[in-house]
């Protein structure tokens, strides 16, 4: 960044496609204020500010047998006719697009939808972050005279995307997206525990109760129990749910189950839509409107994918049911992919919502209703193992322990996990209520998430973890 004052989104979108020469333009704008503070040992160790911008065009181009697509980005203030031009040079020497379709238009006029092109970004001021940090220094202090230690980091950015067409799209959207962690550990390292927090804003955060659910791990965390591998019955809070749903959410590719390639597909061929994946009534949904999550209501890429397309640019992205009944109802499918398919287009939103209708109830009154069982407080370092499957592994962390009789008698070893999200669907044996939660292994890339506490029957601990 340079000390100059940047020109104003709206006027470098415009900008931007008056340069353009090839069949159609796409320009997008995105820029970025974030500031976060981070801690360890009881103190804080660094606080930060910064601003960033991300100008890129995607060119469309004639070309022998159809239509090809190049693409070019740069940071700051570029100059924005060789960016056009090396977008269209790009696309020159690209093949012919097999995702092509025609560019969405505005439906009523060049300037409708999102907030207006003109306003400026959002701006995430380092004084938004006061009310944390002094609700951190009264934890400092409650933690030293505890003989516990504090680590972790808040983090408050605001993202202001700016979508420009030849078509006549002028979009603009602000999405502020926060998120806090805290580890709270014993001075030697043997007792840990995390508790995280996804928000819209930094006031948001409640981080007393964070501290006050770690200190409560850390008392239990005081008898150590050691377990070995196996099946067990599992309580999981909302955000180790999530972390599991996410995984869930990305292989809802509509390309990939019909090549035969995901735990979608059917045998023989086809998708399994329609098809039953639990004998709950659960419901998997996205949208921008979620009270508490909401994000872009228009779609804004600047590559395409099996399941994204950039000449789906500005579609409208509304309330989309992925499973429904207990039954998988919809698949990702871009414009060109959804004629082909012969069903309705659907792309990805950034929130998700797993929901039982009706489902009353919390993790605490699933630990009173236990006779023996383990209670997972988060997930870490989660990877996928078998797509066709959806099989999962991944290591416990900072936390598991053990219920008997309705109550939390100490904390046991860590584990390394083989799960498939999908097949853990059709064995819950208890949902309860949806509340906001925070994936500690996706959030940082998918932060609105809103999810309930599950038990599972039978959880894989497939291995003893030497972790702590």
């Amino acid at each position: 960044m340079t000390g100059r004052r940047l020109p104003e989104p709206a006027e470098v979108v415009e900008r931007a496609l008056g340069h353009s020469r090839g069949e159609a333009c796409i320009v997008v704008v995105e820029d970025r204020s974030e500031v976060d503070s981070r801690f360890a040992n009881n103190t804080t160790t660094t606080n930060g500010w910064r601003h960033q911008r991300r100008v890129a065009a995607v060119s469309i181009q004639k070309v022998a047998g159809g239509l090809a697509v190049g693409a070019a980005s740069r940071s700051g203030d570029p100059d924005l006719e060789e960016l056009v031009a090396a977008a269209e040079a790009d696309a020159r020497s690209a093949p012919v697009a097999q995702d092509a379709a025609p560019l969405v238009e505005a439906a009523g006029g060049p300037r409708s939808g999102g907030s207006p092109l003109e306003e400026p970004p959002g701006t995430a001021d380092p004084a938004m972050l006061a009310p944390v940090l002094e609700d951190l220094a009264a934890a400092f202090d409650r933690a030293r005279s505890a003989g516990h230690v504090l680590a972790g980091f808040v983090t408050h950015t605001i993202e202001t995307s700016y979508l420009g067409t030849t078509s006549g799209i002028r979009l603009r959207h602000a999405q502020p997206t926060g998120s806090a962690e805290l580890v709270a550990r014993s001075p030697d390292g043997s007792r840990s525990a995390w508790a995280g927090s996804g928000m819209a804003a930094p006031e948001q955060v409640d981080l007393p109760a964070m501290h006050r659910s770690l200190e409560q791990r850390l008392a239990w965390a005081s008898r150590r129990i050691d377990l070995p591998a196996g099946r067990y019955e599992t309580i999981l809070p909302p955000d180790a749910t999530a972390d599991l749903m996410v995984f869930l959410y990305e292989d809802l590719s509509g390309r990939d189950a019909e090549d035969g390639r995901s735990v979608f597909s059917a045998p023989g061929g086809g998708t399994k839509v329609g098809g039953a994946l639990s004998d709950l009534p659960l419901e998997l949904r996205s949208d921008p409107g979620e009270p508490g999550v909401q994000c872009a209501p228009f779609l804004v890429t600047t590559a395409s994918s099996s399941d994204v397309s950039v000449f789906d640019n500005g579609m409208a992205l509304e309330r989309t049911v992925w499973i429904e009944g207990g039954r998988l109802r919809r698949l990702f499918y871009h414009r060109a992919a959804a004629a082909r398919s012969g069903v309705a287009a659907a792309a990805p939103i950034d929130n998700l919502v797993l929901e039982l209708p009706g489902a009353t109830g919390s993790v605490e009154e699933m630990i009173g209703r236990t006779r023996r069982g383990l209670l997972l407080t988060c997930l870490w370092y989660v990877r996928t193992v078998d797509p066709v499957t959806a099989l999962l592994t991944g290591l416990t962390r900072d936390g598991v322990y053990l219920v008997e009789d309705g109550e939390v008698v100490g904390a046991v070893n860590n584990f390394r996990f083989n799960e498939s999200p999908v097949d853990l669907l059709r064995r819950l044996t208890e949902v309860g209520a949806s509340t906001r939660a925070f994936p500690r292994e996706s959030g940082e890339w998918m932060n609105r998430t809103v999810m309930p506490p599950v038990r599972v029957a039978d959880f894989n601990m497939s291995t003893v973890s030497p972790a702590t």
